[in-house]
């Protein structure tokens, strides 16, 4: 089957099948197989039939890629982007959106869902996400009838497990695909400071080895000195034949040092054609972002054909480094993880600085998956005969058993992360009677996968009556019914309850737009603790704030808000308009993360604007985001 200019694999020929009998289909490929152009197939076929297509992805990074390469295959009339702080031609046929905005839209049955012919959930593997993952569960959940989903994962070692699930609770047919074989072979290989490039049999062998007659707590033989493996020095082993090279960091700061310090080895050499192309592109740049220490170590690394990409960046920089690796500018390219999900460029050899990571409660080993997700962008298609992923190892923490389970093959199934959130109760009570919510509880993978039905004391069961509990005593449900602050709090999707007390009460009467600005500010706040704000504003807003906060049970309980005194360093200087260079002068926050506080604000404001009637605290809202949006304006944030 021709397609495209393409000669269809099999397994892409029995996805396009599925299609054409409407069923659902779950692709299980290796990256670089061409998952995406069944993706294709279906937007080909729906297009122009009057029902929509919805394509979703787990971060904003990929939401926005596609959102390009659409926009560039089918014409900008016919897609759009729905961000949460970005909305673009929401009545296109093809509608690209993160995973949360969808499920949110199925929550609150959006009438635009009743003609949705198909939902493409790409990277389906993150409804193995501990936090997230419930949210891709409710998508497939509370989908509409009519809708048709394409579950697209590089690896999902029970499919058949999943698809059955989908085909019970949706009540279709759910077609599996599988396709084993890597388009470009890869080389799984290891870094060792003694050995090189080598394999992990060889690292436990040499340790072994280096070991031998050494005792703990004897006299004798001095324990070997361990050395750390260092990347400049794999980057030379790896020769030129191996490059472009994608070197993957868990941390911004070694992302951006490590690339400078590579630049100034003079391993690679002065490119005047790079030089000249950044000059350029910089050059109708404000000031303000050419001087920025980023940009600096940008140019520096740039100039060797070295480059760094992370999410603290100016969306404009990382459009650059982008830009440049696609044209075969980049020979090495430090980035973080976020990469390897939302960015679709392979390179010839992929490295790991580390195969263990901070996950916000301790460092641990990747799982398989992880592993896999990354070393997967190894070997470019049509152009590379084989593809490397090489793994610096520090014998301080060699573990030679989980290593070969993690690097072996991806065998982590999709399991179940299915929790109640408020607003899935609040919005089940809200268009749902008793029955049909007892119904629904049961069409959790959770309970599919414990293969027990729906019992009073089911753990799901017991949970949601404890929420329905805490609802009502907080007045959010009355009843079976929810309460006027109930139906406001259920188009809010995070901190649904101290929203609802902060702007479903008169807590908010009598607030300015400045200390409106400040509580939402509060609300979206993740605090880091190696954070710094060197200049914050204490005036007599704040401290009424603070006091009014304080004396209301309701609120005061919350942490969220406890930040407030130190985000006047980023609030004030925004509502008093200063330039957004004038405030990165504030605080330790890189700029890319200082544009996502601002636009998860923005974000937030239009739940609240949308679910509250009172056009006074409208009003100040509108007032507010304006505020927001004249100081992120022209930052090219898409």
């Amino acid at each position: 089957m021709e397609y495209k200019g393409f000669t269809l694999d099999r397994f892409q020929e029995e996805a396009a099948a599925g299609i054409e009998n409407n069923y659902s289909v779950v692709v299980s490929a290796p990256t670089g197989s061409g998952k995406t152009l069944v993706a294709d197939y279906i937007i080909d076929k729906h297009l122009h039939d009057g029902s929509k297509i919805i394509y979703t992805a787990p971060i904003k990074a990929l939401s926005n890629q596609k959102y390009k390469d659409f926009k560039a295959e089918y014409g900008a009339e016919n897609v759009g982007l729905l961000t949460g702080d970005f909305v673009e031609n929401p009545g296109a046929p093809l509608l690209i959106m993160t995973t949360e905005i969808y499920r949110n839209m199925v929550l609150t049955e959006d009438p635009g869902l009743d003609v949705v012919s198909y939902v493409i959930f790409d990277e389906i593997h993150f409804i193995n996400d501990v936090e997230r993952g419930y949210v891709w569960e409710e998508s497939i959940i509370f989908s509409k009838p009519n809708a048709r989903f394409l579950c697209l994962s590089a690896t999902i070692p029970n499919a058949e497990e999943f698809a059955d699930w989908i085909r019970i609770i949706k009540r279709h047919e759910v077609l599996v695909v599988r396709h084993s074989t890597r388009s470009v072979p890869l080389h799984k290989l290891f870094y060792d400071y003694e050995l090189g490039i080598t394999t992990l049999k060889d690292i436990k062998e040499e340790i072994e080895v280096a070991n031998t007659g050494y005792i703990p707590g004897q006299r004798g033989r001095k324990k070997p000195r361990i050395q750390k493996p260092s990347h400049i020095e794999l980057i030379k082993e790896i020769g030129a034949d191996r490059l472009p090279c994608f070197f993957f960091v868990f941390s911004r700061d070694r992302c951006e040092r490590n690339a400078v310090a590579l630049s100034k080895t003079g391993l690679f050499e002065v490119n005047p054609k790079i030089s000249t192309l950044v000059r350029d592109r910089l050059a109708n740049a404000p000031e303000q972002i050419r001087s920025l220490k980023t940009t600096q170590h940008l140019r520096q690394a740039l100039s060797h054909g070295v480059a760094f990409h992370h999410a603290g960046m100016l969306p404009m920089l990382k459009n650059l480094v982008e830009e440049l690796f696609e044209a075969n500018m980049i020979k090495v390219l430090y980035t973080t993880e976020t990469f390897a999900v939302g960015i679709n460029m392979p390179a010839k050899t992929v490295c790991f600085e580390s195969l263990r990571k901070y996950d916000g409660s301790g460092f641990r080993y990747l799982n398989s998956k992880e592993y896999f997700q990354i070393a997967g962008r190894a070997g470019r298609r049509g152009i590379d005969s084989v593809g490397y992923a090489i793994a610096m190892i520090d014998r301080r923490d060699f573990m030679y058993k989980a290593l070969t389970r993690m690097t072996g093959s991806d065998t982590l199934p999709i399991k179940s992360q299915f929790r109640l959130s408020v607003n899935t109760v609040l919005n089940l009570i809200g268009r749902h009677n008793p029955d049909e919510i007892d119904l629904i509880l049961t069409m959790s993978l959770y309970s599919y996968q414990k293969k027990m039905p729906l019992k009073e004391g089911s753990e799901i069961r017991r949970v949601y009556k404890n929420l329905v509990k805490q609802l009502k005593t907080a007045g959010y449900v009355a009843g079976e019914e929810l309460t006027a602050k109930g139906v406001f709090a259920s188009q809010i999707y995070s901190d649904e309850i101290l929203t609802g007390e902060l702007f479903a009460t008169d807590f908010h009467k009598g607030l300015s737009e400045y200390q409106i600005m400040l509580l939402i500010g509060g609300l979206c706040y993740e605090h880091k603790s190696r954070t710094e704000f060197y200049k914050t504003f204490f005036n007599h807003e704040v401290k009424t704030l603070l006091n009014r906060i304080s004396s209301e049970p309701g609120v005061k309980r919350y942490r969220r808000l406890k930040h407030i005194k130190i985000l006047t360093a980023l609030l004030t200087p925004c509502y008093n308009g200063a330039s957004f260079f004038e405030i990165l002068k504030n605080t330790s926050m890189l700029e890319g993360d200082v544009i996502r506080f601002y636009r998860q604000m923005l974000d937030r404001i239009g739940q609240i604007r949308k679910a509250t009637s009172d056009n006074d605290l409208i009003s100040r809202l509108d007032f507010v985001q304006e505020k927001i949006q004249n100081t992120i304006a022209d930052l090219d944030a898409i």
